[in-house]
C-alpha cells in the first residue's frame, strides 16, 4: 500500500492503517509529527484503544482526557509529558536508553505503527529521517505500518536509513510550525557550573552534553578550545554554534573522525539550517550512540549530565522531584559509564546546589537511585567540584558538603554525623 494525503485537502485517514490493540510510536521533541498526532487524537474513537510510546514531548495535543482511547507510556516525564504524569495517566518505563533498541525489536515495546516526520526527498527520491534517528531506526525495522509526514523545513540529514516511496504506507504533507527551539540563556548559577565543568574539557576532547541551561552554559565556556569532538544523544544549538565557529572539528576523535554524531536534533531554526545537508554531522541509532562498547572506545570522552539531587555518598536521582516524575533514567548511566571506561574521560554530573530553598545535595535521596554510588562520578555545583572517583565513603562526605550551598552545610554535617553514629 502506498497512498498520499495532503493536509490542505483533508485530514489524513489513519483508521484504516491503525488497529485497536496496536502499539504506536513517533519521534520526540522537534521530531514529533504534529499533523499526524492531531489526526490520531481526532480519530481515536474510530480506531479503538491503542498503546502510545512517548519520548520528550513538546506538543500540546495530548491531554489526560485522551486516555479514554490511549494507553500512554514513556521513558521520561520531560516537557509536555509532565502534565500527563501529574494527572496519573502516564506510565513510566524506567530503563537505560541503551536498552530501548532491544525492547523495540524483540521485546514488549515492539511497534506496530510508526509515525515519522521526514524531509522532502532528494534528487534520488530518498526521504531523510531529518531531526531524529535513535530508537526510530529499530521501530522502522519492525513496524507493520509506516506513516510519514513530509515537512519542507525538516533538514535532510545524513546517517541513514533513507526511505523511498515504497517504504511508506501513507504520506502526509505538512507545514505545521515547529515548537519553540531556543532555550532561555543560562543564569549566573549555571554559568558558574559551566566554568567548573569546562576545566575538564581539554583540547581534542569529545563531548556528550544533554539539553537545558547547564549544558548550554558548559558549551558557552569552550570558545577558546581547539579540535573538540561530539558524540552525544542530542545535538542542540550550542553544539551547532561551536561547530560553526571552528571549535568543534572532530579531527581528534578516536572513532568517527571528522563527524559530530548524535541521535536527535533539539533546537530551533538555526540548528535546522546547520544540520541540513551537513556532511560533518550524522544522526545514528541508539544502539550506536549509547552503546557502552562504542562509548568506552572514545578517548578523552567527557560526559556532562544533570540530576535532581545527589546524596553525600554520590548516589544520583535524575527521575523524581517532590514525588513528581519529571526526569528519566534515560542515557545518564550509559554515558557516565562510557566516560569512566574512556582513556582520559570524565563522567560529570552537574546541578545547582539548591532548588528554591531546598538543598539538592542531600543526606539521603528522596527519589530512586538512578546512578549508584559504585559508578563514582565528578559532581559539580556552582560552589565547586567533588571528584568522587577512587574515594571511600568517608572521604566523599566532606567533598560533597563542600560543594553544597553554604546555608545547608551545617545541617548536612549533622546528618552525616548521625549516620556515622548509627542514629
Amino acid at each position: 500500500m502506498n497512498t498520499e494525503s495532503s493536509q490542505s485537502l483533508a485530514e489524513p485517514d489513519l483508521a484504516g492503517l491503525i488497529h485497536a490493540g496496536d502499539t504506536v510510536m513517533w519521534g520526540q521533541s522537534h521530531a514529533e509529527p504534529l499533523t499526524l498526532i492531531r489526526a490520531l487524537v481526532a480519530q481515536r474513537h474510530r480506531i479503538g484503544r491503542i498503546r502510545v510510546f512517548l519520548g520528550i514531548g513538546l506538543n500540546t495535543l495530548l491531554t489526560p482526557e485522551h486516555t479514554d482511547a490511549f494507553e500512554l507510556l514513556a521513558y521520561c516525564g520531560t516537557g509536555s509529558n509532565r502534565r500527563l504524569a501529574d494527572a496519573g495517566v502516564l506510565d513510566i518505563l524506567p530503563v537505560h536508553y541503551s536498552q530501548l533498541p532491544r525492547l523495540i525489536q524483540r521485546g514488549p515495546l515492539r511497534v506496530d505503527v510508526l509515525l515519522l516526520q521526514v524531509s522532502a526527498p532528494d534528487s534520488l527520491g530518498r526521504y531523510s529521517l531529518g531531526m531524529a534517528r535513535e530508537y526510530l531506526v529499530d521501530a522502522l525495522n519492525s513496524a507493520r505500518t509506516v506513516i510519514a509526514e513530509v515537512h519542507p523545513d525538516v533538514p535532510w540529514t545524513y546517517g541513514g536509513p533513507y526511505l523511498h516511496e515504497a517504504d511508506i504506507d501513507l504520506r502526509v504533507h505538512s507545514t505545521e510550525p515547529f515548537p519553540p527551539g531556543d532555550s532561555l540563556p543560562p543564569g549566573p548559577v549555571e554559568m558558574a557550573i559551566g566554568r567548573h565543568v569546562a576545566g575538564f574539557v581539554e583540547d581534542g576532547a569529545t563531548l556528550q552534553a544533554g539539553i537545558g541551561a547547564i549544558p548550554d552554559a558548559v558549551l558557552s565556556q569552550l570558545g577558546d578550545r581547539r579540535e573538540l569532538g561530539v558524540h552525544s544523544g542530542s545535538i542542540g544549538n550550542g553544539i551547532a554554534a561551536l561547530q560553526e565557529g571552528g571549535v568543534i572539528t572532530n579531527s581528534c576523535k578516536s572513532i568517527d573522525p571528522g563527524l559530530s554524531v548524535g541521535g536527535v536534533l533539539i533546537g530551533g531554526e538555526r540548528l535546522r539550517r546547520f544540520a541540513h545537508r551537513n556532511h560533518a554531522l550524522e544522526l545514528r541509532g541508539t544502539d550506536y550512540t549509547h552503546n557502552p562498547r562504542v562509548l568506552g572506545s572514545i578517548e578523552r570522552f567527557v560526559a556532562v549530565n544533570s540530576a535532581i539531587e545527589v546524596d553525600l555518598t554520590g548516589q544520583v536521582n535524575s527521575e523524581l522531584a517532590g514525588g513528581r516524575y519529571v526526569g528519566a533514567v534515560g542515557g545518564i548511566v550509559d554515558f557516565l559509564r562510557g566516560a569512566q571506561a574512556s582513556r582520559g574521560g570524565a563522567p560529570i554530573v552537574a546541578l545547582p546546589s539548591t532548588a528554591g530553598t531546598r538543598s539538592r545535595i542531600v543526606p539521603s535521596l528522596t527519589g530512586p537511585v538512578t546512578v549508584p554510588r559504585s559508578d563514582s562520578c565528578v559532581i559539580v555545583t556552582e560552589h565547586g567540584v567533588a571528584d568522587l572517583r577512587g574515594l571511600t565513603l568517608a572521604q566523599r562526605i566532606p567533598r560533597m558538603i563542600a560543594i553544597a550551598d553554604p546555608a545547608h552545610r551545617e545541617s548536612l554535617e549533622r546528618a552525616a554525623h548521625r549516620a556515622v553514629k548509627g542514629h
